[in-house]
């Protein structure tokens, strides 16, 4: 038993739309040349991850990961070597990394299937994104729920200030014209001038 634990080593996550037993995930894991990374930025491109992936193996191809609705970048990709040596050296040498001012997360997986390039979230986007509290400029900003909150509020605080503002409106600027307009003038006016 080693007291360094090897970096190349998967993390325990497992797909929970995985299609197989686990024992097949397993032996999967032990023999795929695939890598999830995760945590990018929504700006992140094809190119700058060829560059940075290509210095531990030859890249097959790389998958970005899409919003399912939008068909834009959400924060995650799949890259495939031709061998799985390279996949290990960017689990030992890119996890953790930096890309794009953003920490990515590098992971065996056990090979890509169409349609996994999707966001599995309720928005289209990822699922991690739905529940996100903080603001990330990186990531599109605030997660789905805040800013469904924030729209809500704001779209009730601009009805409530249009009812609140158009009835003074009306009364000043029908005062208003009253005052200007000689014909409504009072006759006690009329009279004070003569």
């Amino acid at each position: 038993m080693s007291l360094v634990h090897s970096l190349a080593m998967p993390s325990s996550y497992k797909d929970l739309q995985y299609q197989g037993t686990t024992d097949q995930l397993s032996e999967e894991l032990q023999t795929t040349s695939t890598l999830y990374v995760g945590n990018l930025s929504f700006y992140t491109t094809e190119e700058q991850i060829h560059e940075l992936f290509s210095k531990t193996g030859e890249i097959k191809r790389i998958i970005m990961g899409l919003d399912r609705n939008q068909k834009t970048p959400c924060g995650f990709c799949f890259v495939e070597y031709f061998q799985r040596e390279g996949a290990l050296g960017c689990m030992k040498y890119l996890n953790g990394s930096k890309l794009d001012e953003r920490m990515i997360r590098c992971d065996l997986d056990p090979g890509f299937r169409e349609g996994r390039q999707y966001g599995r979230g309720r928005s289209g986007g990822q699922v991690r994104d739905e529940y996100r509290d903080e603001y990330d400029a990186g990531r599109g900003g605030w997660g789905h729920r805040v800013r469904d909150a924030l729209n809500a509020s704001k779209n009730s605080n601009d009805k409530r200030q249009r009812d609140d503002s158009e009835e003074p409106q009306e009364e000043s600027s029908s005062k208003r014209a009253k005052e200007n307009n000689p014909r409504f003038r009072e006759d006690n006016e009329d009279e004070d001038e003569e």
